[in-house]
């Protein structure tokens, strides 16, 4: 994983790294002693960069009362519990026909009364958070989401609880003291949260804390998924985003060997054969044979399966967890139409594409747009723009470009 994030880092658009923007080691050093294992805490005074440009308090007013969010994308909670949408939205009014629209004045209330803010899907809704989510997920190779939690003043918004997904935390106004301990329940799963191990987890929390520290603005925790944690806000309100990094795990690979040995021993004519009648039901001893003969067949498939087909497997299900650059569908268009032959392009950001060779020797163009084939003669062209090049219009070909443009996988080299 060393070798990858640096070549992923080194590789950020711009010279810039998102990575380097929250932890104050290089990251072969992060990915060594803390990917995973340890928390990081890291102060502002390591992190001379700043955090303000991507998310602030104005922020929070701009979108729960101007952009007509709609649950999920907003949930409220109070004393430990997560409330119901119905008491933190209303109906959109004339003209805007939905139910579940977020209302700033149920939210003045509760929050004032001491109710945590917690605004969901960030790397969605938030321009800044989608670029720079976007290119922290391409260097640490896994996808990343950004939620924030605006909680009132000395008040906790969860109790005790561990989270699936690794986090960086990163305060961005006024002073949140945060209590780690131990997991209890190492590298949960995805569909292991914590309430699975409540007793252990609340037993956890009557403990001392392993680590308890105040994070101020500007500092940033990074917190490896199962770590037992509870936070609560001091002196003001405190409002503080949480960047989810929903790992890729060993269990992925599990899934993708099963799934193909799977459908390789499906082939077998003898594992597709109907079992027997049986009047009186299944039992041990009636398909003890049937189940050996599986069995086998699965452990043959397992052992002779092509790691190279697992890895695509798993790439195909990378390649669907995120989403490219966004793009400005009008714009685009015009720029298609307008295209001359002196137009540097290159590909759209976070578009994922690889050049893949076929069996019968052509090649495919696979992306998070989809697969397309390739000409022959065109494919020096699509190696140096997967490679990161960037290429005047008459060298992709006009037509080929403007083909290209209007389907999302080539941009003018200006765009920023």
């Amino acid at each position: 994983m060393t070798a990858a994030m640096t070549s992923r880092v080194s590789a950020a658009r711009g010279g810039h790294s998102a990575l380097r923007r929250l932890v104050p080691v290089d990251p072969e050093t992060f990915a060594r002693e803390h990917w995973s294992r340890r928390p990081l805490v890291t102060t502002s005074a390591d992190l001379p960069g700043g955090l303000t440009d991507l998310f602030d308090e104005d922020a929070v007013d701009e979108l729960v009362s101007r952009r007509g969010l709609r649950a999920p994308f907003l949930r409220v909670a109070r004393d430990g519990r997560t409330l119901g949408d119905r008491e933190f939205t209303q109906g959109g009014g004339v003209g805007a026909t939905v139910a579940d629209q977020v209302s700033d004045d149920k939210l003045l209330r509760l929050f004032g009364d001491g109710s945590t803010i917690v605004l969901q899907g960030l790397h969605r809704t938030w321009g800044p958070l989608i670029d720079f989510t976007q290119l922290l997920a391409e260097e640490l190779g896994h996808p990343v989401q950004a939620n924030a939690y605006v909680t009132p003043s000395q008040s906790t918004g969860f109790s005790d609880h561990y989270d699936v997904h690794d986090v960086f935390v990163l305060q961005m106004a006024g002073e949140k003291r945060w209590r780690l301990r131990a997991p209890v329940h190492p590298s949960p799963l995805r569909d292991e949260p914590w309430t699975d191990h409540r007793a252990a987890v609340e037993e956890a929390g009557r403990a001392e804390p392993e680590l308890e520290f105040t994070l101020r603005p500007g500092d940033v925790l990074y917190l490896p998924r199962g770590w037992i944690h509870s936070a609560t806000a001091l002196g003001g309100v405190s409002t503080h985003l949480t960047l989810g990094v929903h790992v890729w795990t060993r269990r992925h690979l599990a899934d993708e060997l099963v799934r193909l040995a799977l459908e390789s021993a499906s082939r077998d004519e003898r594992v597709r054969a109907s079992l027997g009648v049986t009047p009186s039901g299944f039992d041990r001893d009636s398909l003890g044979a049937d189940i050996d003969l599986v069995r086998e067949s699965l452990v043959r498939e397992l052992q002779t399966l092509d790691a190279a087909a697992v890895v695509d497997a798993l790439e195909s299900r990378v390649r669907g967890a995120q989403r490219p650059a966004p793009i400005q569908p009008l714009a685009q268009l015009t720029a298609a139409d307008a295209l001359e032959p002196g137009t540097c392009l290159r590909l759209r950001a976070h578009v994922d594409a690889r050049l893949v060779p076929d069996e019968d020797g052509s090649v495919t163009l696979r992306s998070r747009l989809g697969a397309r084939a390739v000409e022959p003669h065109d494919v020096g062209t699509f190696v140096a723009l997967v490679g990161g090049g960037v290429l005047r219009a008459d060298m992709v070909g006009l037509e080929l470009a403007r083909r290209l443009m209007r389907e999302g996988l080539l941009v003018s080299a200006d765009d920023t």
